[in-house]
């Protein structure tokens, strides 16, 4: 399992510890990545992600899982994230052709 943000791609950063005598020494910054299931209106069902805590704020602040995957960049999203977004764009089509 990568450490890896489904919706945003935030993957791990490199940096240094730094001690009180400056001493330099490599770290690695992970991610805040947590295990969440989202709610998808237009499919009605729940999908099980793993993404960081900044995306998972992202995704309350555009109103659910279709309003942000709708504005998602695909080259961010991962595999999974990216099928999602295209069933949901599949049945928003749909209902358009329905009404």
């Amino acid at each position: 399992m990568s450490r890896r943000c489904e919706l945003t791609g935030k993957g791990p950063m490199t940096g240094n510890n730094v001690s009180h005598a400056n001493n330099r020494t490599r770290r690695r910054f992970l991610p805040n990545l947590n295990d969440v299931s989202l709610q998808s209106e237009a499919l009605g069902r729940a999908f099980k992600l793993r993404i960081s805590a900044a995306a998972l704020r992202s995704v309350d602040h555009r109103g659910g899982l279709d309003k942000f995957l709708a504005k998602a960049k695909d080259v961010e999203l991962s595999d999974n994230a990216l099928k999602i977004k295209k069933a949901i764009a599949k049945s928003s089509a749909t209902a358009d052709v329905l009404s």
